[in-house]
């Protein structure tokens, strides 16, 4: 079966999946596994980081293997990695050169400034020691092209992709979260390539559905369906980490699906809304966002989604664990909770639907609040 290639900014092409390195830690043969299955699945885009602990490591050992076993694969494959933001130009140089030995390249297809979050990070990359350091490691040749990953504010975003410097973005878009949809859009509508970052995990641990979520999709399996709502969007690539060979079995199937949605499809997607509607009731936040600003920064919309997919698809656990991650990710995820609204009613008469948000806010953390817990990597 042939598999597509989308274009990716100015660099290769790339398949409509990318490994993501961030789950076969436990061994480089571990590594070398997944990389072997991801390249019989039609992957040629692997995406690494530092912080992914011997992510990059093992994949470079893994590269080596694959240069000598299978060379016209290794020849295809799309190779990105990260560097944080605010640093120094020095710093930066030696992290860049540190990632290339551990990775055993001498270049780069693609870096990407990860987790350009705030202001200041942004600030980093276009002017001062950030862009010092961006523009080196172009003009050596050590890059093919730059991008950035964001968890951060649309308006945040929208800058960052309008600055000029960046030719690539990883975003979070997910179809329970189709937020920041329109910023991949202009993106791409801009020559831009655009990468979604976990649709499977942070998209609502689609590997693992509830039964009203399995219903909800039917006859589609719930991955399979939210794979296809943003292969048809034109992303250009979603990543997926894999810690085995059972991982990818999906990723193989759909390794040439980038047709617009079918009858079926579009009828799973209606029966999925329309549900999730009628379990909601008029409870159901529209995410609108005119409830904002809130006079306490609580991010009211966010944290009413979590309630919508928690009773609206039975998705209680991941909206659980992302509920619990808030005010413990510094800048990756929100910093409060629904225990921070004073109940001031502020967003009241906001609320074209007249919801009772601070009873909502009350009820979600009322739900969802538990233990914390640890994250997949600090």
């Amino acid at each position: 079966m042939r598999s597509s290639r989308r274009p990716f900014g100015t660099g290769p092409a790339v398949s409509l999946f990318t490994l993501g390195t961030m789950r076969a830690l436990g061994s480089p043969d571990q590594m070398m596994e997944v990389l072997e299955a991801a390249i019989d699945a039609g992957i040629n885009h692997l995406e690494t980081a530092p912080s992914y602990g011997p992510a990059e490591a093992y994949l470079g050992q893994a590269l080596s293997r694959i240069s000598g076993s299978r060379r016209g694969a290794r020849a295809d494959l799309v190779l990105t990695s990260k560097i944080l933001p605010g640093g120094s130009l020095q710093s930066g140089q030696e992290q860049l050169r540190a990632s290339l030995g551990r990775l055993g390249v001498s270049r780069l297809d693609n870096l990407a400034v990860h987790g350009l979050n705030r202001h200041e990070h942004l600030e980093w990359a276009l002017r001062g020691e950030g862009a010092r350091l961006l523009e080196w490691a172009l003009a050596t040749g050590l890059v093919g092209q730059l991008g950035f990953s964001s968890h951060g504010s649309r308006p945040l975003i929208a800058q960052a992709l309008a600055s000029g410097r960046f030719s690539f973005c990883s975003l979070h878009l997910h179809l329970f979260d189709p937020e920041r949809l329109p910023l991949a859009h202009q993106a791409l509508a801009g020559g831009l390539g655009v990468l979604a970052i976990s649709p499977a995990d942070k998209g609502g641990r689609l590997y693992d559905p509830s039964p009203e979520l399995i219903a909800d999709c039917a006859p589609l399996e719930p991955l399979r369906l939210a794979y296809r709502f943003l292969l048809a969007q034109g992303i250009s690539s979603l990543t997926l980490g894999a810690e085995r060979r059972k991982d990818l079995e999906l990723a193989k199937e759909l390794r040439a699906s980038d047709s617009p949605l079918d009858a079926q499809e579009l009828s799973a997607l209606s029966h999925l809304e329309a549900n999730g509607r009628a379990r909601l009731g008029a409870e159901r936040c529209g995410q609108c966002r005119a409830c904002l600003p809130c006079p306490s920064g609580v991010p009211i919309p966010e944290l009413l989604r979590l309630r919508n997919l928690a009773l609206g698809h039975g998705m209680e656990v991941f909206a659980a664990e992302r509920y619990n991650l808030i005010g413990r990710a510094g800048h990756w995820w929100e910093a409060l909770d629904a225990s921070a609204c004073r109940g001031c009613g502020a967003c009241l008469p906001r609320c074209p639907h007249g919801l009772e948000i601070p009873a909502l806010l009350d009820d979600t953390h009322r739900r969802l609040a538990a233990a914390p817990r640890r994250r997949l990597w600090g």
